[in-house]
């Protein structure tokens, strides 16, 4: 295992917006995945549907399409208009790994913060 700061040291911007990329990796870990219905599963996480709209969701996807972390198809077939499905790709894996050990050291260092405060308070 990498030492915390080696984690939190590797290029990466760690700022909030990239926690919609890490949803996303989740989600389409479980499966594959298209806009509509991913902006529905993001709600899980606390998206809500005014704050992440359709253009938003696509960007990152295309986004995170280049960096090779998701990979994209069109459906061909069914009673509808053809749709780009996304999956995961192995990087995209990686990727999710990585930050799901960073949240699990984020997430006792907040946890400790709010401990040390919760004694101080008394509460």
């Amino acid at each position: 295992m990498e030492k915390d700061q080696d984690l939190f040291c590797n290029g990466k911007s760690h700022k909030m917006e990239r926690f919609l990329e890490v949803c996303l990796l989740l989600l389409l870990y479980d499966e594959v995945g298209y806009g509509y219905g991913l902006i529905e599963q993001l709600e899980d996480f606390g998206f809500s549907k005014e704050e992440l709209n359709v253009s938003t969701l696509y960007r990152t996807l295309r986004k995170m399409e280049k960096e090779n972390l998701v990979s994209s198809f069109w459906e061909e077939g069914g009673p509808g208009p053809r749709r780009r499905v996304y999956e995961i790709t192995d990087r995209g894996k990686r990727n999710l790994d990585q930050w799901v050990m960073i949240l699990e050291i984020r997430k006792a260092r907040i946890e400790k913060l709010i401990d040390r405060y919760n004694v101080k308070t008394g509460e």
